[in-house]
């Protein structure tokens, strides 16, 4: 059980972790040059909840499901760590994963390589990648709170 708590802590804080440097990368203000350089790294961070997220959820469910002492699905902390891995999910594909290659295309574009500045459009994209950042890291936190909380509640 010792291999699978450690697995599971592991997996969830170095898979999830990265993405909190997301909200650097994302500010506002930056150059035309600055945001594509971003992009290009917000795409590498992006496969630390990918990989080792699906790990820790999956490490997850494997100590609810094999070991007493977390309860099973009826507690409420591991019923609502679920509930917020799936809003968290939603947030981070369906939205930010849909709203993002919209600004990526753009600054692909030979059109936008001579500018500086963002024009207000993207400016509006940015904005809103940023929102759904702030609202998956504040459901993140939550998370780690419960995950955190569990063993002394």
């Amino acid at each position: 059980m010792k291999w699978l708590v450690l697995i599971h802590i592991l997996s969830a804080i170095i898979g999830i972790g990265p993405t909190y440097a997301i909200h650097i990368l994302l500010r506002k203000n930056q150059s035309v040059p600055e945001l594509r350089s971003s992009f290009k790294t917000i795409s590498i961070l992006l496969l630390f909840p990918k990989i080792l997220g699906t790990l820790a959820v999956l490490s997850g469910l494997a100590l609810v499901l094999l070991y007493d002492s977390y309860g099973g699905f009826s507690q409420l902390w591991t019923l609502g760590s679920l509930i917020l891995y799936v809003i968290i999910q939603v947030i981070v594909i369906a939205f930010f994963g849909r709203t993002s290659p919209r600004l990526e295309k753009w600054l692909a574009d030979p059109v936008s390589q001579s500018l500086q500045i963002l024009p207000a459009e993207q400016i509006k994209l940015q904005s809103k990648l940023m929102s759904y950042m702030n609202e998956a890291s504040f459901f993140g936190i939550v998370l780690f709170i419960f995950m955190i909380l569990k063993p002394i509640g």
